[in-house]
């Protein structure tokens, strides 16, 4: 059964996090819509889950002044990993490589296996990462998280690897990327087999690829740049050309991973008037007639797939694998507790 009352929302994420990160404490301001609003949308709301229950909920964190003006904004999208809280946005990871192994792509199909990797790395944020590392005898060993795919891509060169060679040699069919494994599910790109793609590179699958290259550390890469180049962006430096030994590093592309993302959504509705902005979606839109059923839920019931996922990233809200629309949810009920909008206006996002 849907949670009704916001405060009743609050009380439940204080019981359910316990002494993790401090939730906020909501303030009725001293006039009109001032103070603190805080909305939650969590994993398996539109299918009856409770809060209590939810391994992962979006908390969003208004402030208005009394004429319900947002002046400032967070997001924060927490998940239950091991037994224990985290953010997406902590953006902390552990990563070690092992140089002696030779990545092998993983086993698409029904019977999906991962191939071999040469890296362990354990974060709560894959989207957008990215590490590299060189050996103390120059072998370059290189991992990203291709956005349309959601595989890990890795690539080993040894120190005499002839790098002034252009990105668009890097194809699939080429071995010299490898998808080892998935970096999460839900793809939008998702071959049968990796001949399909054995002709294009990683940094151009599709349009959709200048995700990769908009913004952040790879930003201006194409096709014609350098491996040396696309290699410099993640700090491996060379010497006589050759790869200079480095310890693993590691960072995100884009905009930023989730952080950035978020941050992006939080940037999106300071400044906005809460009772003229009151949803992060435009629901009355033609590419969602139908896609809200009888209970207010999003993209359970329809049949087309291009109704199930509500990305804005066209419209600057955020980046390119964000659904926006449980983001959305926990929005609207920051506006429930602000007196804004009630319950019964609510849309709930697919999560």
């Amino acid at each position: 059964m849907r949670v009704k009352q916001v405060g009743l929302l609050v009380a439940l994420a204080v019981a359910l996090t316990g002494c993790e990160p401090e939730r906020v404490v909501i303030e009725a301001g001293p006039a009109g819509f001032a103070g603190r609003h805080v909305g939650y949308s969590w994993l398996g709301e539109a299918r009856g889950v409770p809060f209590e229950e939810a391994s992962a909920f979006v908390e969003a964190m208004l402030e208005l002044d009394e004429n319900a003006n947002i002046t400032n904004a967070r997001f924060l999208y927490f998940e239950k990993r091991d037994g224990y809280w985290t953010t997406r946005q902590s953006g902390n990871a552990y990563v070690s490589v092992d140089f002696s192994i030779n990545p092998t792509p993983a086993t698409l199909g029904s019977e999906y296996r991962a191939g071999r990797s040469m890296f362990t790395v354990y974060t709560a944020s894959p989207m957008s990462f990215w590490a590299a590392a060189v050996s103390n005898d120059g072998v370059v060993a290189v991992r990203v998280s291709e956005p349309l795919t959601r595989f890990w891509h890795e690539m080993k060169f040894p120190p005499d690897f002839d790098f002034d060679q252009p990105i668009s040699t890097l194809t699939l069919g080429s071995g010299l990327a490898v998808p080892t494994a998935r970096s999460s599910g839900g793809a939008w790109l998702q071959p049968k087999s990796w001949d399909e793609l054995a002709d294009k590179y990683f940094f151009y699958y599709h349009d959709y690829s200048h995700v990769l290259r908009d913004h952040g550390i790879f930003e201006g890469i194409s096709g014609e740049s350098s491996i040396r180049e696309f290699l410099s962006r993640m700090e491996i430096a060379f010497e006589e050309n050759r790869p200079v030994a480095m310890p693993t590093r590691y960072g995100y592309f884009g905009i930023g991973g989730w952080v950035g993302n978020y941050a992006a959504i939080e940037r999106y509705v300071t400044g906005r008037n809460a009772r003229e902005f009151t949803s992060l979606v435009d629901w009355t839109a033609q590419r969602y007639a139908g896609s809200i059923d009888a209970q207010n839920r999003f993209g359970v019931d329809v049949v087309s797939g291009a109704t199930r996922t509500a990305q804005n990233s066209v419209d600057a809200i955020s980046g390119a694998t964000v659904r926006v629309s449980r983001e959305s949810t926990a929005y609207q009920r920051a506006l429930v507790q602000a007196g804004i909008l009630t319950e019964s206006d609510v849309v709930i996002g697919r999560f």
